[in-house]
């Protein structure tokens, strides 16, 4: 019988062997496709939107899913240190609870901060930088961090925790790493489109301002409150405040509006002016940005955040200094925040200065228009009232003495009176609006105007004589108080529904009436006013007189001389 036919073992050992590499090597090639497919999903899913904190989210996920980690998070590097924003995901709800406060960017985290290169660990104790887990975190052993480059900036890192396979491999290591980069082209993409919309909401923010400064008639100061309230909505701040230099006091500077945190108790207080942060904005009207203003803090509320400052820049001058702040822990304020701010709050100024350009220009209209009701009033109607008194005393002449000559007479007399009257409205008329008060008839005028409120009508004045050149400086101050007493007591005790007030200079003397139809002088409450009154006059040689005035109320006379006695 024949032998079977048999094969030596060699070769077919390693017939085996081959076969076995080639099926290894073409599932490492379904791995490595699997993966790369796994690579394109994740980057069209990082890709896929546009709004920053969305991008972050899901390059959180991308990863996790990619490299079959258990853990996944992206850690925000801030400006001043550590972390300021952590993003994770995998985490169990009760357990993020029991943690409570987010990493800082201490220990392992840290260290990829400070030395931004990949770091893959098998076991995370390996590591002496490592400095454990707070209470209630879960065990975490293998672990993968990659920083996310933007251009020569380290953004953030991508922290990846416990593997699927036990550990993360070389090729997980590469894997993140074009996500990274992908995830920075993201990242700097969502930084660009936010910045774009930031500046369209600051040119639409200066537009609107720009229609409400220009379309509001009233004082120029209206649209600061709005400049406050855009400027909050648009930077996303907690407090806006605008501070403006004290007109009454140089060493110091006001809050003249807040809106946000703590608002109703900052408006309306005062800043030091002297060495203060708004000081040297409106010294050298360049703006200021901060992470934390410390002591030299603008405004008195506790725990500020980051602050920008910037000047209310016109084209002349620095009007005020408008400050954005934010809450503790928010993000910081950005070069384009600065450069976007400072655009509007220029723009504000120069709209604030338009409404002031425009409001003067009202101002000095109606001024013509009072003029040229003045020169009407004095060039016609006082000229045709005179011509008329002088007809009528021509009649009276005629006419003899009798009732009906003392009827013209009395007419005469009211004509001299309205005459006299409308010589005080032109004066008044001429008067420019808000100005300061220095001659005679400008300072009695504004005792009346200011007593006018609490007699609950406009006292009538009249002038008679030569009164601004006759009268000296020093007689006017007594004449001011004067007629401030005697207005004052009318108001207060006499009831009166009218009151007549005239001046007359004629023979080096002055006479100062106070006519009113109220109930007369009864038992009155007014002895130490009127004895002021009375000291006043008798120092200049003069008298002061109280009588009962007809047909009813009181008279009230004060008299002296234009000299000084001898």
């Amino acid at each position: 019988m024949p032998e079977p036919l048999t094969f030596p073992d060699a070769p077919r050992l390693e017939l085996d062997e081959l076969l076995a590499q080639l099926v290894a090597r073409a599932q490492e090639v379904m791995d490595t496709q699997g993966r790369l497919r796994g690579l394109l999903r994740a980057n069209q899913l990082i890709i896929g939107d546009l709004a920053l904190p969305a991008v972050l989210r899901r390059i959180v996920e991308a990863a996790r899913e990619l490299v079959g980690a258990r853990y996944a998070a992206l850690g925000v590097v801030s400006p001043r240190g550590g972390l300021a924003e952590f993003i994770h995901s995998g985490m169990p709800p009760d357990a993020v609870e029991v943690i409570g406060h987010l990493p800082e960017g201490k220990g392992l985290l840290g260290a990829l901060i400070e030395d931004p290169r990949p770091i893959r660990l098998r076991h995370i104790t390996d590591d002496p930088r490592s400095t454990g887990f707070p209470s209630g975190h879960p065990p975490m052993d293998s672990f993968l961090g990659v920083p996310i480059r933007i251009r020569d900036e380290v953004f953030g890192n991508l922290y990846l925790a416990e593997s699927a396979s036990g550990a993360f491999r070389a090729e997980d290591e590469e894997l993140v790493k074009a996500l990274a980069a992908t995830a920075a082209v993201a990242i700097d993409n969502a930084n660009l489109y936010a910045s774009a919309r930031s500046r369209g909401e600051w040119l639409q923010a200066s537009a609107a301002i720009t229609r409400q400064v220009l379309a509001v008639e009233g004082s120029p100061s209206y649209p600061l409150r709005q400049i406050a309230e855009r400027t909050k909505e648009v930077a996303d701040a907690d407090l806006v405040t605008v501070i403006l230099p004290d007109p009454d006091d140089d060493t110091e500077l006001r809050v003249d509006v807040a809106v946000g945190l703590s608002a109703e108790r900052l408006a309306g207080t005062r800043v030091p002016a002297r060495d203060s942060l708004s000081a040297r904005v409106l010294a050298t009207g360049q703006p200021l940005r901060l992470a934390d203003p410390g002591a030299s803090s603008p405004v008195e509320v506790p725990d500020l955040g980051p602050v920008l400052a910037v000047p209310l820049l016109g084209s002349g001058q620095v009007h005020g200094v408008l400050w954005t702040v934010r809450a503790p822990g928010r993000p910081l304020f950005t070069a384009d925040d600065v450069e976007m701010a400072a655009s509007f709050a220029n723009q504000a100024a120069l709209a604030i200065e338009l409404a002031e350009a425009r409001a003067e220009q009202q101002r000095a209209a109606m001024l013509r228009e009072r003029e040229r009701i003045a020169a009407d009033l004095h060039d016609h109607v006082i000229q045709r009232l005179f011509a008329a008194g002088l007809s009528l005393q021509g009649l009276a002449a005629r006419l003899g003495p009798g009732e009906p000559a003392d009827r013209v007479v009395r007419v005469i007399d009211d004509l001299d009176t309205t005459i006299s009257q409308i010589r005080t409205t032109i004066f008044q008329l001429q008067r420019p609006p808000g100005g300061v008060a220095t001659g005679v008839r400008a300072r009695l005028l504004d005792v009346a105007s200011r007593v006018g409120p609490a007699l609950g009508f406009e006292p009538g004045v009249r002038f008679a004589g030569v009164v601004e050149s006759e009268v000296p400086p020093d007689l006017v101050d007594d004449l001011e108080a004067v007629l401030g007493e005697a207005l004052t007591n009318v108001a207060r005790h006499a009831g009166a529904r009218s009151v007549d007030v005239s001046l007359a200079v004629a023979s080096d003397e002055v006479t100062l009436e106070v006519r009113d139809d109220g109930r007369g002088l009864g038992e009155t409450t007014r002895r130490s006013g009127l004895a002021n009154l009375r000291a006043r006059a008798e120092r200049r040689g003069g008298t002061l007189s109280v009588s009962v005035a007809a047909p009813g109320g009181t008279l009230l006379r004060w008299s002296a001389p234009t000299r000084p006695p001898r």
